[in-house]
């Protein structure tokens, strides 16, 4: 007889503090820490610590409150980080990029005000 329960995600360790990572912020229900393989100067991984959104679609139909906080947490990062100017991105599904199925958001950006990010930025998150 096999098991129904699906196995945590990396993210779901990394919040459990299984699998280390630079954490940039943190509240109650939000993560946010360094992407192992940045696609920019600053790239964030955004998270919810609740695994049971897959993706921002499921997410804003079932807790439009916590998808505030975690854009409230996205801007935060972007202000400390990229002076408030960033790209924010949600890959749903597969076939956009989505190889993590735990709700995540990137926030992509550059600590210098002249530095423009390139399309390139936005190849495989």
């Amino acid at each position: 007889m096999s098991s129904s329960v699906a196995q945590p995600t990396i993210f779901s360790r990394i919040i459990a503090r299984e699998i280390p990572a630079t954490i940039v912020a943190e509240t109650e229900h939000i993560i946010a820490f360094l992407d192992i393989a940045p696609k920019a100067p600053v790239h964030v991984v955004v998270t919810t610590k609740d695994p049971q959104y897959q993706n921002v679609v499921e997410l804003a139909a079932g807790n439009p409150a916590l998808l505030a906080e975690l854009v409230a947490v996205a801007e935060q990062i972007a202000t400390e980080r990229s002076n408030g100017q960033f790209r924010l991105v949600f890959n749903t599904g597969a076939a956009a990029g989505q190889t993590v199925f735990h709700v995540h958001a990137h926030v992509l950006g550059s600590p210098e005000p002249s530095e423009q990010l390139g399309e390139d930025s936005l190849g495989a998150l």
